[in-house]
Parts: C-alpha cells; structure tokens; sequence
C-alpha cells in the first residue's frame, strides 16, 4: 500500500544521517562508509529495503547523490531518493523527490534512472528521472533545486514518450558561449532506441525541441559532458556493440554523425546479475574527456572483464582503449559497472582521476556462489599510471540485492564525483544479509572520502586474442 499522507510529510523533509557510520561487510575492505540513505517506503509493489543505481555531482563543497529507492521487480522504484552533502562530505542529508509516484503525491507508479548536475549560472540544482507506467508513459522529469539540495521540488516534464536512459549536464564555465545551457539525453525505445538531446537555458524550468543527432543514433546510456567552449561530447552504447559519441557545437542547436569510440568485448557476469557495458564519462579542465566501460579485450578467450579507458579532445577522435591494471590479466577477477570521476580543476598529465567499480574475485561462479564488492583505484597523471586499488565493501552475496525481470541489480550504472583538489566520494549501493524477507541495503558514501593517489602500475597491455566479443544490449529501466 503506498504511504500516508502524513508519512509522506514526514519523509519529504532532508533528514540528518551524517553521523551514521557503518564499517565494511568483509574483513578484506579496507574503507570505512557512511550510510547516507535507506528505504523508509512500504508499498507492496517493491522489494523493501533497498537503494540501487546512483548518480552523483560535485561541485564546490557540495556533493549530491540520487538512486532508486523501493526497486520494483518490473521495473523502476517507489520513488527517487537523494543525500546532499554541503560541507565536502563531512555530513550529509537525505530526502525523496516529491511528486513522483503514488507514494509522494505523483502520478506514475514507478521511477527510474536518475542522474544529478548542478546549473551555476542559475544556481540550481537538478535531478533527471525517468516516469515508469504514468500517464504520459515513461516520460523524463527534471526536479529542481535552489537551496543547494537541501529540498527539491516536483519534477517538470522534461520529455513525454516510451523513453529510457536519461542522462543531464549543465555547462559551468563562466567564458563559454553557452554557459547555463543545461542538456539532457534520453532514447525513444518506440522507436528502436533511437537518441534524442533536449536544451535548457533558464535552469531546467523550460526545455527546448527534441534533436537528434544527424545520421543513424540508436543506442542507450548517453553520459554528455560539457567542455570549457561549451562544446557537448555524448558517449553512448550502440546497439551494434560499440562505445560511440556525438557532440554540438552550438549549444544544442544541432548534433552532429555519431563516431567510433571502440568496439566493445564484453564478458557478461555469471550468477543472472544484471549489467552491461555502458559507459561512464567525465571531463577535465582542459577538456578531455574520459569514457570508461568493462571490456574483456586484454584477457585471451574472454573469460572476465577489465575497465578500460578511451580519452579524447574534442569528441571525433578517440584513443585506443587502455586497461586500467587493477589486477593481473591472468586474475579470476571480472570487473564490471564502473563509475569514473575526475577532478575539473586538474588537466593532461596531472588529471586526478578516481574509478569505482564492482567486482566478483572469481568470474567464474553461480547465483548461490558469486561474491559481489565494490572496489576503487586513483590516477593522478591522467591515467598513464594507477594507485594499487582497494576494497570498498564486500563481499555480498547475490541473493542480497533486489530482483528484476533481467537478473539481481545494484544499479545498470553507478557514479563517482571528485571534489576540486579533494577526495573523491563513489555513492555505492552495499547490502548485508536481509532480515527475513526485508532488504538491508541502502547508499553508502566512503567516510571521508577516497584519496587520489598515483602509482607505477602501467596501462600499456596489449589486447588479447578473442573466442566472443560481443555482448546483448538490452533495454530497460
């Protein structure tokens, strides 16, 4: 049954759960976390208790995180949870978006995919969601915030069709020609995934046409990034098993043909959990952008995933893939679902870069057997060499984390956002053991944070020979 009133009043309000510390669930993890959020809803539609698929952003000394709170087997959640930060992650608050589903006064029955950015020419805050089963089908809403994500208001429609994998940035360079222009990408799964950007220029209130980009686009799980001349590089994964990208060079008035990043070798992971090769992306200041994904080119016949890393300087000419070398190729490691961060205010061979990511010590193993963590591992020369990596939390077992009709789920996504000259603060979904039928998982940001240190740990592998190099795109919300 969905909440009452009164206890819908009484969960909108930001609460105060800074002070909750949590040590790791395994002997091997090596960070000590903070919850910052929990499911608090009790409609009979979801699993309970349970957080799943963060996005995070920083920006000053202000972190926002937001997730799928109460995820719902079919699809989607009971509403969309976020936890703020205010003073660089020393404490945090936690709240639930109004005016979703039923359970906050909304009118779809799920939500889905949410993605944070932050406006600073207009000073707001926003979070990108995407509608399950509403009236105007899967719509996007953006939610607005203007007391520096403390409190968000309801969601504005964004865009109304069978939509799925939103994605939304804001340009924050003051000398850009376009500076406030805020972008949001979606695809139409009506309409064989084919992709679709958005423009807004007054904080997220109102928003432009839908454009495509020029050519063939279909693909899902656009990440857009913002370089300082206010050009927009949009990685995506194709439906043809290949990380592509298109950019705009004009705020948003058109896109331009898609191009090759890399052709994706994936390993799917063992034990029905639920994951794809989609990529992350963040930018530096000097604007390169970096696209990671997992990729299982460097290991002969495909056993496991690494993550691997492509870089570019203006979004039509990309690297050749590298391996960030958490582990031996020779490892029973497989590494999937990894959210990359790197600090705006550093560049080229000083660019810190912070990657989290899961991962199971042995790929090969079953439902009953797969051991689920979460790990971490830092640049700080721009991805030429890599800090020796840790274990955030773990180990989980499977049977931990939520179903849905493609496999147990922690997130199709996750996300890492790296303070200027700070640490960088991966918001992770960690389970423990349920309490009979009821869920213990929520979000959990590292105390403190993670430090970015460099290393002498190489990427210069070359790829392995390959049996499948392939993987199956699905989509889903």
């Amino acid at each position: 049954m969905p909440l009452s009133r009164k206890l819908v009043a009484a969960l909108l309000p930001a609460v105060v759960i800074g002070g909750l510390l949590v040590s790791a669930s395994s002997a091997s993890a090596n960070v000590a976390v903070t919850q910052v959020s929990s499911d608090p809803f009790t409609d009979a539609q979801a699993q309970h208790r349970t957080e799943v698929e963060p996005g995070t952003f920083a920006f000053g000394t202000t972190i926002v995180s937001a997730f799928q709170v109460g995820r719902v087997s079919g699809g989607g959640s009971s509403d969309i949870g976020f936890a703020t930060s205010a003073d660089g992650g020393a404490t945090w608050t936690s709240g639930f978006l109004p005016g979703t589903t039923a359970n906050t006064g909304g009118p779809c029955g799920q939500i889905s995919d949410a993605a944070v950015a932050f406006d600073a020419k207009h000073n707001v805050w926003l979070i990108s969601s995407l509608g399950v089963n509403c009236p105007s089908g899967t719509p996007v809403f953006t939610s607005r915030s203007t007391d520096g994500g403390k409190t968000f208001g309801n969601p504005i429609t964004t865009a109304t069709g069978s939509l799925d994998k939103n994605w939304i940035v804001c340009d924050n360079t003051a000398a850009s020609p376009f500076f406030g222009n805020c972008y949001t990408q979606y695809d139409i799964t009506s309409s064989g995934d084919s992709i679709r950007m958005k423009t807004s220029s007054d904080g997220g209130l109102t928003w432009g046409p839908a454009r495509a980009p020029a050519g063939a686009h279909t693909g899902l799980g656009g990440q857009p990034v913002v370089q300082p001349n206010g050009t927009v590089v949009v990685p995506y994964l194709s439906l043809n098993d290949q990380i592509r990208s298109f950019r705009s060079t004009n705020g948003g008035a058109s896109w331009t043909s898609t191009v090759a990043v890399a052709t994706i070798s994936h390993h799917d992971a063992a034990g029905g959990l639920r994951e794809e090769a989609l990529p992350t992306a963040e930018i530096d200041s000097a604007g390169i952008v970096y696209v990671a994904w997992s990729d299982c080119r460097f290991r002969s016949g495909c056993p496991s995933n690494d993550i691997v890393l492509s870089k570019s300087a203006n979004g039509t000419t990309w690297s050749a893939p590298t391996r960030v070398p958490i582990d031996a190729t020779t490892s029973t490691v497989d590494h999937f679902v990894p959210g990359v961060g790197v600090d705006a205010s550093t560049s080229g061979t000083s660019a810190r870069i912070g990657l989290t990511y899961y991962f199971y010590p042995t790929a090969n193993c079953t439902a009953a057997t797969c051991q689920l963590d979460v790990g971490f591992i830092s640049s700080t020369d721009g991805g030429t060499s890599w800090s020796t990596a840790t274990q955030v939390a773990g180990p989980m077992s499977l049977s931990w984390i939520p179903n849905t009709s493609q496999g147990r789920m922690f997130g199709d996504y996750i996300s890492t956002s790296v303070r200027a000259g700070g640490n960088a603060f991966p918001i992770v979904p960690i389970a423990s053991a349920p309490s009979g039928s009821t869920f213990t998982m929520g979000m959990f940001a590292p105390t403190g944070g993670l430090p970015l240190t460099g290393g002498a740990r190489r990427t210069a592998d070359t790829p392995a020979p390959q049996t499948t190099a392939t993987q199956s795109v699905v989509t889903a919300f």
